[in-house]
């Protein structure tokens, strides 16, 4: 008897250890789990992408440029219907007039014509079926936006007249040859073709330019970006063997004084 009570005491220390030793053992995954996170290396933090160069040095999307209303819809194409409509009838016009050599004053009146003859037959037809005569709207042109556009127009224009005459009193040579090309530039273009055709073909580009730059700017900036670094090294060259050279001396003193 003493034997056996012997033996259930040592199979009763043997749990008892195996059970501590369990325990023990489960502590210590539990706390190396938790320690691994606290001592694991932290994540570097990701690199402050660079600053994007734009065309313009603008910093918003180009449907804001463009003022993020209807006219910013109509050139990007953002209703697909109405600048398609859009640039169909400005397409039409200019093959009216400049292909099959139509005038202007010649396609009102006999659109007029044509108006007239036909809302006059036909009120004077309802007589005879008994029907109701149809109704001509009034027509007035509203006040306001006629305003506005004058009054842009206005601006626009004072403000060109400001920047012409800065560049007549000769302070600024960079922004005269500026204006001189442009104007160059517009001189041989008009050569080419005529009113009608420029102004065809600027409504043209603005249909099409812009919607294809925002699809592809951001392979269109960085060539630009390149091509405008070319033309200042260019240009900083010029300076220094031609424009350095032009002595504008008296307009400096004038200026000083």
């Amino acid at each position: 008897m003493a034997e056996q009570a012997e033996h259930k005491e040592e199979s009763l220390m043997e749990k008892i250890a195996d059970k501590i030793h369990f325990d023990r053992s489960s502590s210590s995954s539990d706390s190396d789990s938790e320690v691994k996170p606290a001592t694991a290396p932290e994540a570097s933090p990701s690199p402050v992408k660079a600053r994007i160069w734009r065309l313009f040095g603008r910093e918003k999307p180009l449907h804001h440029v463009f003022g993020g209303g209807k006219p910013a819809d109509l050139f990007l194409w953002r209703n697909k219907k109405i600048s398609a409509s859009v640039l169909g009838g400005a397409t039409a016009i200019w093959v009216l007039f400049e292909l099959l050599e139509y005038y202007l004053v010649g396609l009102v009146c006999h659109l007029l014509i044509f108006t007239l003859a036909v809302l006059f037959l036909w009120s004077n037809a309802t007589t005879f079926i008994n029907k109701k005569r149809p109704h001509i709207p009034e027509v007035q042109l509203p006040e306001e936006p006629i305003v506005e556009i004058a009054s842009a127009l206005s601006i626009e224009i004072n403000r060109a007249l400001s920047v012409l005459r800065e560049i007549a009193t000769g302070r600024d040579l960079k922004k005269f040859l500026a204006v001189v090309a442009g104007l160059w530039f517009l001189s041989v273009v008009g050569n080419c073709c005529n009113f009608l055709t420029l102004f065809y073909i600027s409504f043209v580009l603005l249909h099409t330019v812009p919607v294809l730059y925002e699809k592809y700017e951001d392979k269109v900036d960085p060539l630009v970006e390149k091509a405008l670094e070319e033309i200042k090294k260019q240009y900083a060259v010029f300076d220094a063997k031609v424009l350095s050279k032009i002595p504008i001396g008296p307009l400096k003193d004038k200026k000083n004084a």
